[in-house]
C-alpha cells in the first residue's frame, strides 16, 4: 500500500497555494480541507460545479484587487486557494512502505534552500516514480506557495520530510537496503559507470557549496555528471533541479 494515499489532514493550519496547475491539483486532493478560493474572471469557465462544491467560500476578484490582496510579486496567475496543509509521514513510515517495493528511489537535499528549485525537483520526482524528498529541518524551507507553484501539482503526491539529523536519516536508509549516491563535481566517477541498484538514495548539495563533507562520508559512491563546461562564460555546473532530473531518469530507465 502506498503511504501517499494515507496522508492525514492537519486542518487547523492553512496555507495559500497559487498558480493554475498547483491550485487545480490541490482542489482535487481529497486529503485537503479547503477554506477559500479567489480567482479572476479568466478562470470562471474552468470552475465547474464539481470543483466549486468542494470549497465553502469562493470569490471572484478584479485583477487589481487580486494583486492588492496577494501582491504583484507573486505570479499567482489569477487564482489563489486557501487550504489545509498536509501532514507529512515520518522516515519510519517511508522505510516500512519501501519494504513492499521492488524498486525505490529517494531524494535527499543537503542544504538546498531555494523553494522554486525544490518545487521543480518535486515535479521531476512525480514523473520518474520517486515519491519522497528528505531535507534537514534547520537548513531547508517549509512548503510555500512558490514551491507549490513550481511543483505544478506534484506537491499533492510527493512526501516532503524534514529530519533533525540528515546523516542519521541516511544511515537508517542504508541499514534498510538502500544504496547511497552523492552527486559531487570533484570525483573521478562520472555518469553512472556502474549498474544502479533497484533501491537508491540520491543526495544533492546546495549550488555553490555542494555536498558537506559529513554527508559525503555517508555515501557508498560519489558521482559527477559529465558536462561540457563553458568556462569562458562561467557556466560550469547544472542547476540542482536539472541534475536531479538526470539522475532520476537514469534510475527510472534501468528499473521500470
Amino acid at each position: 500500500m502506498n503511504f501517499i494515499k494515507q496522508k492525514k489532514l492537519k486542518n487547523q493550519v492553512f496555507c495559500e497555494i497559487f498558480g493554475k496547475h498547483a491550485v487545480y491539483a490541490a482542489i482535487k486532493n481529497t486529503n485537503r480541507k479547503h477554506q477559500k478560493l479567489y480567482f479572476t474572471k479568466n478562470h470562471r469557465a474552468s470552475l465547474d460545479r464539481q470543483i466549486t462544491k468542494l470549497i465553502p467560500e469562493i470569490k471572484e476578484l478584479q485583477t487589481i484587487e487580486m494583486n492588492k490582496m496577494f501582491g504583484t510579486e507573486k505570479n499567482h496567475q489569477g487564482i489563489v486557494l486557501k487550504t489545509s496543509k498536509i501532514e507529512q509521514p515520518d522516515l519510519q513510515n517511508i522505510i516500512s512502505n519501501s519494504k513492499n517495493k521492488q524498486s525505490d528511489v529517494i531524494i535527499v537535499l543537503d542544504q538546498v534552500t531555494d523553494p522554486i528549485n525544490i518545487g521543480s525537483i518535486m515535479r521531476s520526482c512525480a514523473l520518474f516514480n520517486c515519491d519522497t524528498i528528505i531535507v534537514s529541518k534547520n537548513n531547508a524551507p517549509d512548503i510555500t506557495g512558490s514551491m507549490a507553484k513550481a511543483a505544478s501539482g506534484a506537491l499533492e503526491i510527493i512526501n516532503y520530510i524534514s529530519v533533525v539529523n540528515l546523516c542519521r536519516a541516511i544511515n537508517q536508509l542504508k541499514k534498510n537496503d538502500f544504496w547511497i549516491y552523492g552527486f559531487d563535481s570533484n570525483t573521478s566517477k562520472t555518469n553512472f559507470e556502474f549498474n544502479l541498484p533497484k533501491k537508491c538514495v540520491f543526495i544533492f548539495g546546495s549550488e555553490g557549496k555542494g555536498l558537506r563533507n559529513l554527508t559525503k562520508k555517508e555515501c557508498d559512491e560519489l558521482i559527477e555528471l559529465r558536462i561540457k563546461s563553458q568556462t569562458k562564460f562561467k557556466i560550469d555546473s547544472l542547476n540542482v533541479s536539472n541534475a536531479c532530473s538526470i539522475a532520476l531518469f537514469e534510475h527510472y530507465k534501468k528499473n521500470y
